[in-house]
């Protein structure tokens, strides 16, 4: 873990985020690779840099708040159909919650690097 020290700030986009490929059933179009690094733990939460490149992916989220810092996406939310039942689009900027176990799809164009906040499901004794 790259350690946010209190009182020094952290060049988000100057971290590296070491990329692991998007295992196939996951993967929808393209190679994307995606990769995180935690920063910080704040009580029971986590802050961390995620990153991910071009392609398209599926995912189930976690509990979080983040905030993309570089790059684009447009994010559908999938309902428990399989059909889409919404789409948002992201961009440097944008602030964004999700919550445990949606179902989503990926699609990035330009790789995103975000910044999360993730309730931790246990905090650290």
């Amino acid at each position: 873990m790259t350690r946010l020290e209190p009182f020094q700030p952290l060049d988000v986009a100057a971290v590296d985020v070491a990329g692991i490929s998007v295992p196939d059933d996951l993967r929808l179009e393209g190679e994307p690779s995606t990769g995180f690094i935690d920063v910080a733990v704040v009580g029971d939460t986590t802050v961390g840099i995620w990153e991910m490149t071009a392609g398209s992916m599926r995912d189930i989220e976690a509990d979080e708040v983040f905030v993309v810092v570089s790059g684009e996406a447009t994010v559908e939310l999938i309902g428990e159909d399989g059909q889409v039942t919404r789409t948002i689009e992201l961009r440097a900027g944008s602030l964004c919650r999700l919550e445990t176990g949606m179902l989503t799809r990926w699609h990035v164009p330009v790789a995103l690097r975000k910044v999360y906040i993730l309730r931790d499901i246990e905090p650290e004794p």
